[in-house]
């Protein structure tokens, strides 16, 4: 049995114009392929019910979680698809635009996560010597992973600690017994 070939990766837009802040249409943009494999680009798109020929397809909408889960930036991500933010805001906010919608916040995670992990590599990479080194490795340390918690500070009366036991027993803490 003969295996198929697998389909071409659907297209995506690049800017194309000398000047990036003034492309915001489709017209200044040349189109580029995208990995189809991607699991963060396996999401349910919206569909117009009435497109235009300024609509964002579900190329578009691929396009637009790729770039953002490569750079962590919307603006940056918007104008690699030639869209303006508001319409992409415009359309998270859609009802039937739940899949949209969760296919940017996995990548608005994973652009960020990158993005961290840059500013650090960086820092490490410039020695220690260097103020301005030193101010983003202590500025991305201060702020990564805020909702992580020590271990060591988990202890009756932490909220984790709460959260854990009524997960496990169905009580809370001895507050409110």
């Amino acid at each position: 049995m003969t295996e198929r070939p697998a389909a071409p990766p659907p297209p995506t837009l690049v800017n194309k114009r000398a000047v990036p802040r003034q492309a915001t249409s489709a017209v200044a943009f040349a189109e580029e392929g995208f990995p189809a494999d991607d699991p963060l680009l396996d999401f349910l798109p919206f569909i117009h019910p009435c497109p235009r020929r300024n609509s964002i397809t579900p190329d578009v909408q691929r396009a637009f979680v790729y770039h953002l889960a490569a750079s962590g930036i919307v603006t940056s991500a918007a104008l690699h698809v030639g869209k303006s933010v508001e319409a992409l805001y415009k359309l998270r906010e859609r009802p039937g635009a739940e899949g949209f919608r969760a296919a940017w916040d996995a990548a608005l995670a994973w652009g960020t996560e990158r993005l961290e992990d840059c500013a650090l590599e960086r820092a490490l990479a410039e020695g220690a010597h260097n103020p301005r080194a030193n101010s983003m490795l202590c500025f991305v340390i201060r702020h990564r992973s805020h909702h992580m918690v020590d271990a060591r500070m988990v202890k009756p009366g932490h909220w984790l600690y709460d959260r854990i036991r009524y997960e496990l027993t169905g009580e809370w803490g001895e507050e409110e017994d």
